[in-house]
């Protein structure tokens, strides 16, 4: 059993590494700010568990971090917090240099110094581990990104992401702190904010209402099932090699219109409607700076750790509409709120 700082785990990729590691049997510290992902019922079945205990505070609180690292002494501090949505990036990118830059600077300085006063064999055994995305590496042409791929961030979000993994890489270089670092492909799964793509079509959807999609479609991604990456997450703690950075693809490349098409079809089988969902699809103007392709080449977590996924895009999706329509109550406490399923940023 170990112990963990989760920082934003209340948050969609957090959440379900939280709920996985607490399963498995470890105690899980959670800090997390309650922004507008942050959603408090992804934690309601944790609430009276002994293994959980929930802290709502800033990963910038430098203090606060301390003060939870000294009383619970964690054998690692996995770092999910941070401003996440392109489109909100673009029209407020300050919050995001806050949170991703600001906040993880504050989150590494309160680590390096609680991991200096470890005992030896505590210190050695420490791991602070940094989820990062694809997207620090810009637009992709041919090929996949690798470890090595220069990074070239094309919106403020991913221009924050990319700032962050160069201050855990520096801390890592410069101190010492045995840092990890992973850079996934688009995540999917049970408790993603419906304001991403897959969550967001598959309510309009079983609205009826119209569904849009960005120019004309056809963008790329590499689609990643979040419990497959919550077990990447898991080989790199405890396998990783302190100071390298592990990809973690889905190996799913989809268009946007393929996944629109898909997740009609899928709600169309399992709830039917008086006309193919897919005759809601409306094309709308793209937004500004929407990379055109990614992918990710997984081939080093694949055979230096022995992580491969489990899902495939079929699998994972079909998992992914059943959870949603089985937990409409979780969507609606969201839309009870003020998001209504509009296009956040410009």
């Amino acid at each position: 059993m170990s112990t963990f700082l989760v920082t934003g785990g209340a948050g969609f990729i957090g959440g379900n590494f939280v709920h996985r590691a607490v399963a498995a049997g470890h105690r899980v510290v959670n800090l997390d700010k309650l922004t507008y992902a942050g959603n408090p019922a992804t934690l309601a079945s944790l609430k009276d568990h002994p293994g959980h205990r929930f802290v709502q505070g800033d990963i910038g609180d430098q203090a606060l971090v301390a003060r939870l690292l000294r009383e619970h002494r964690p054998d690692a501090v996995v770092n999910f917090a941070a401003e996440s949505h392109v489109d909100r990036s673009i029209d407020s990118p300050a919050a995001f240099i806050l949170t991703n830059v600001t906040g993880t600077l504050a989150l590494l300085e309160a680590t390096r110094d609680y991991w200096r006063n470890l005992p030896d064999i505590e210190s050695g055994a420490f791991r602070f581990l940094h989820v990062s995305t694809d997207e620090v590496y810009g637009s992709l042409g041919e090929g996949r990104f690798t470890e090595s791929t220069p990074y070239a961030p094309n919106s403020p979000y991913s221009a924050s992401k990319a700032a962050s993994d160069h201050l855990v890489r520096a801390f890592h270089h410069t101190y010492g702190l045995p840092t990890l670092t992973t850079n996934c492909s688009n995540n999917y799964g049970p408790y993603q904010f419906p304001e991403k793509l897959i969550p967001l079509v598959i309510q309009k959807a079983l609205a009826h209402e119209e569904i849009p999609v960005y120019g004309d479609g056809l963008n790329v991604r590499d689609w990643l099932f979040v419990e497959d990456h919550c077990d990447a997450i898991t080989a790199v703690l405890t396998k990783g090699r302190p100071g390298e950075t592990y990809n973690v693809g889905g190996d799913s490349e989809r268009t946007n219109l393929d996944v629109v098409h898909s997740i009609c079809a899928l709600l169309d089988q399992r709830v039917p409607a008086s006309a193919p969902r897919e005759t809601l699809i409306r094309f709308v103007r793209d937004r500004p700076g929407h990379d055109r392709r990614y992918a990710i080449d997984p081939s080093k977590i694949h055979s230096e750790l022995g992580w491969t996924p489990r899902n495939d895009f079929t699998s994972g999706l079909a998992l992914t509409i059943d959870w949603y329509l089985a937990n409409q109550p979780w969507v609606a406490r969201i839309l009870d709120g003020s998001y209504r399923m509009e296009r956040l940023g410009q």
